[in-house]
């Protein structure tokens, strides 16, 4: 299996302020592993609920007959290179709104209190 890596090492933050993530079921593809990147590097809190869990880019390949196959031509990794696919990414603060509920009026105050500490981390491969 071929696979291809990208890396970038940054010293310091672009920013110190304090930040959280607000997830959902819903939350999948490359904003699950942005929402994975800042959690494992210690940059954010993640709130909300475990993410989809879409992990693989696939393609459609039309046959001549008319039928197509789905073709898995990648897969998205973490900075910790966890597998997100059917599993997702676990919240730091589970928080489930009520369905009639407005925009993210269930988040508890605590969320938004000191979410992250001062010196992030830094993902090690």
């Amino acid at each position: 299996k071929e696979t291809s890596s990208y890396r970038t090492e940054v010293t310091g933050t672009l920013s110190v302020a304090p930040l959280v993530v607000m997830v959902d079921k819903n939350t999948a593809s490359a904003a699950e592993v942005l929402a994975a990147a800042l959690k494992e590097n210690g940059r954010a809190k993640i709130v909300g609920e475990t993410t989809f869990g879409k992990g693989l880019i696939q393609t459609i390949a039309r046959l001549a007959d008319g039928s197509a196959l789905v073709v898995t031509v990648a897969e998205y990794r973490t900075p910790l290179n966890n597998d997100i696919n059917k599993k997702g990414i676990e919240p730091d603060i589970a928080v489930t709104c009520a369905k009639d509920s407005e925009d993210f009026s269930c988040i508890p105050i605590t969320a938004f209190v000191n979410p992250v500490n001062t010196g992030a981390g830094q993902a090690k491969p």
